[in-house]
């Protein structure tokens, strides 16, 4: 099966991408690097009239350094990420995320920004980036604004953008070199979507730490005060403390009602919580 016909635009300047959009209305799509985009036209999951294709503007490829934080362009590649080339938040944090996702030639082409707006509860950016307090950066014919992961994500499939609005960037606040960041996902297959996904971001200096549970046809579950899973404190031994039955009682309250299904969920956080407690620091991440 092919697209059904469309007209397709390449503005250079952000400004021009959101009135394009604005003026597509309904019918308007946004391209960024095309990996989710591409295989929705072809089985014709989506049938717009225009395509606003964002790669020709140079700003969206951008990193710019903040107080805190380290701001990704919506057009960096999960390669860009993964060689280096983007400076990461921590050492080995966002490159360990990249280098896992799907293929070679899908990292080379898939963006950050795209990605998010595509909004799939497996997709290692939704989750990773949710784990890490990230926000992102909105633009819209009314001006910017920035929402947190949290709001961004409104379901599966779903977020906050509003008609005639373009995710532009990330912020991605910075890890203290006392924290410990575990990200485990479960795969059938190298390359497959995940079907559950752990992370962990554990700093024992302070005591503080979140944590998440991904890949559960809804927005990431995600806990803001890790310690209820270490029976209510985070020191350096919390890997050995971790409370199944916590995580699985989350579960159940987010509406998963198959237990095999919430026992796989529990296990790859407790993986996670594995590995963040012993400093992993290979390139790759997998279950």
């Amino acid at each position: 099966m092919k697209p059904a016909p469309f007209r397709i635009e390449r503005p250079r300047t952000i400004a021009d991408a959101v009135a394009l959009l604005a003026s597509g209305g309904d019918g308007a799509k946004v391209m960024a690097g095309g990996q989710s985009l591409g295989p929705m036209l072809n089985l014709r999951l989506a049938t717009p009239d225009l395509i606003v294709d964002l790669s020709g503007i140079d700003e969206l490829r951008t990193v710019r350094e903040e107080a805190g934080h380290m701001v990704y362009g919506a057009l960096v590649t999960h390669a860009d990420v993964e060689d280096g080339r983007a400076p990461d938040v921590g050492t080995n944090i966002l490159r360990r995320v990249a280098g896992g996702i799907a293929y070679r030639a899908v990292r080379n082409r898939g963006t950050m920004g795209g990605s998010l707006s595509h909004a799939d509860p497996a997709a290692d950016w939704v989750n990773a980036l949710s784990v890490l307090g990230a926000e992102v950066e909105i633009a819209s014919p009314a001006g910017a604004r920035r929402l947190p992961m949290g709001a961004f994500l409104a379901g599966a499939l779903a977020t906050a953008l509003e008609p005639g609005e373009i995710l532009v960037a990330v912020r991605v606040p910075k890890v203290p070199a006392t924290a410990r960041f575990g990200y485990v996902k479960h795969c059938r297959k190298v390359g497959e979507f995940a079907h559950a996904i752990g992370a962990m971001l554990i700093d024992p200096a302070t005591g503080t730490g979140r944590a998440l549970m991904g890949a559960i046809d809804a927005p990431p579950l995600v806990f803001a005060d890790a310690a209820t899973l270490f029976g209510g404190r985070i020191d350096a031994g919390f890997a050995v403390r971790f409370d199944a039955s916590a995580a699985d009682a989350a579960l159940v309250a987010a509406g998963l009602t198959d237990a095999v299904d919430r026992h796989v969920h529990v296990e790859v956080l407790r993986r996670a919580a594995t590995q963040a407690a012993s400093l992993f620091t290979d390139t790759r991440s997998a279950a």
